[in-house]
């Protein structure tokens, strides 16, 4: 992730990734440590997987920690609250009808580091986020897919 990319984040998720980077840099580490040191009382360091292993998860933590203190460096809170005049933003959550099927979806518009599909919230770099966003309820939008053009109208915004 580049280091001066702003990251949008809603309230939840920035208290996810603080309470993530409080675990890592309070718990995680002094594990870790634990584990290096008791692998170095075994001996030879050379043959030693135990401590190769704990030397490994010593740089994920803090590769991890990293990444978290520059995510939360350049993040930007989104605005709760109701949207004005029904306009689709981040923190909105969306009903929309796949105009083909008929199938009715409901997302939350998230920004990519909150993105999870499988529990509704999807980016706003993602296709279907591009095209929804800073569009009205009653809208037709049509979305590129690896499958063709699908058209969904915009039902409500939440």
């Amino acid at each position: 992730m580049e280091e001066t990319k702003t990251v949008v984040l809603s309230h939840e998720g920035l208290t996810k990734l603080q309470e993530e980077l409080d675990h890592l840099r309070n718990v995680k580490r002094k594990e870790v440590a634990e584990r290096l040191k008791d692998a170095r009382s075994l001996g030879d360091l050379s043959e030693n997987s135990e401590y190769d292993d704990a030397r490994n998860e010593q740089a994920f933590v803090e590769g991890r920690i990293i990444q978290l203190e520059n995510t939360l460096r350049n993040a930007r809170l989104i605005e709760e609250g109701v949207p004005t005049g029904g306009e689709v933003r981040l923190g909105s959550t969306v009903t929309l009808k796949d105009l083909e099927y008929g199938d009715l979806l409901e997302y939350t518009l998230v920004g990519s580091v909150e993105a999870d599909p499988m529990h509704h919230r999807i980016s706003n770099e993602s296709p279907v986020g591009k095209a929804i966003l800073g569009k009205q309820k009653g809208t037709v939008v049509e979305v590129e897919a690896p499958d063709g053009h699908i058209k969904y109208e915009i039902i409500d915004v939440k």
